[in-house]
């Protein structure tokens, strides 16, 4: 038997039960229909995601700041997108703020905003995120990655509901939703102080943790139907085994691995072929910290040793400084302030 995704019957609630004809997605034929949850693109049986799915249900209408936490490539964008989707504020802007793509001296205009002369170069005035997100919902992606001077200037913001452009004068009432993610430890952060206690209960609000993919591989067959959909393969028919390599796979990148993976396999299927398990490519295993055991580190102070990872790192990254924070694991402003003290 060959598994293939069916039709949708979506019920009168799009954020809510769902029926799919399973014979496609399940392979079982005693039990035609199996009930999934939705909520927007987003859809899941298994338990745990089903509860993430209920609250975000919840909470979705309301106006509490509400922080995603979660490994990268679970789709905290996605749901994020829906979230807004689902409240109030549906008809308003949906704005991304990435945190760890913005380089710290630009950070502060691109969020709040400058006035025309503020600062060499701003030959025009620049409207920042905030007021862009006006009557709708700032996504701020990556929050744990902010600049550590500039969490006192977003708590403010989300306290007094208004913002101050650089080298503004007066302050400007913004009504926003905020919607934030990361895929750290805020509160390891808060106590490596790297990250404000008091920004960290500002938006821990509403905390709504999200399982990694292999915590959930009973969602694989309805995702592998979702995401073929996207990638416009609708009719495309999945081999047994290949639905079970699938579920047996780590997915260390989550859920963004599993459509990269479903989009390398369609490039192999011929003309009216099933995708089957030698279709399948996988990349090599992230390389653990073994190897720096047989390094000759012992003797050398930790100074010199994080100051040559640094150094090797931004070589590779051809002076990327922001790329060279995420592959060490630190905050660009963290990245920052070693690459100050070690001159």
């Amino acid at each position: 038997m060959e598994f293939g995704p069916t039709r949708e019957r979506v019920l009168s609630d799009p954020f809510g039960e769902t029926e799919f004809g399973t014979d496609a997605i399940t392979g079982s034929v005693d039990n035609p229909v199996a009930r999934f949850h939705s909520f927007g693109p987003v859809v899941a049986q298994s338990p745990a995601m089903v509860d993430v799915l209920a609250d975000l249900r919840r909470l979705a209408p309301s106006d509490v700041t509400l922080t995603l936490i979660g490994d990268t490539g679970t789709g905290k964008d996605v749901l994020a997108h829906a979230i807004h989707g689902a409240s109030e504020r549906a008809r308003g802007p949906f704005v991304v703020f990435d945190c760890g793509a913005v380089p710290p001296n630009l950070m502060e205009s691109e969020l709040f905003g400058h006035e025309k002369g503020a600062f060499t170069g701003a030959h025009a005035e620049h409207t920042g995120a905030f007021e862009r997100a006006a009557g709708g919902t700032l996504f701020l992606d990556e929050i744990g990655e902010l600049a550590l001077d500039l969490q006192p200037r977003l708590l403010r913001a989300l306290d007094s509901r208004s913002v101050r452009r650089v080298g503004g004068t007066r302050d400007r009432r913004v009504d926003v939703r905020i919607v934030a993610a990361t895929n750290r430890n805020l509160a390891a952060f808060v106590a490596a102080k790297q990250f404000r206690q008091d920004l960290y209960f500002r938006l821990a609000a509403a905390v709504v943790h999200l399982p990694p993919l292999r915590d959930r591989v009973d969602d694989i067959p309805l995702l592998v139907a979702r995401l073929l959909a996207d990638l416009g393969r609708e009719s495309m028919r999945i081999a047994p085994d290949a639905l079970e390599q699938l579920r047996q796979h780590r997915w260390p990148g989550n859920v963004r691995e599993l459509k990269n993976a479903l989009s390398c396999a369609l490039a192999f299927v011929e003309d009216g072929e099933a995708l089957q398990t030698r279709h399948l490519r996988f990349p090599g295993a992230v390389p653990d910290h073994s190897v720096l055991d047989a390094l000759p580190l012992g003797g050398h102070d930790l100074d010199s040793v994080e100051q040559a990872t640094i150094k090797q790192t931004l070589v590779m990254t051809r002076g990327n400084k922001i790329r060279a924070a995420r592959m060490l694991g630190i905050s660009h402003s963290t990245l920052y302030e070693k690459l100050k003290r070690y001159g």
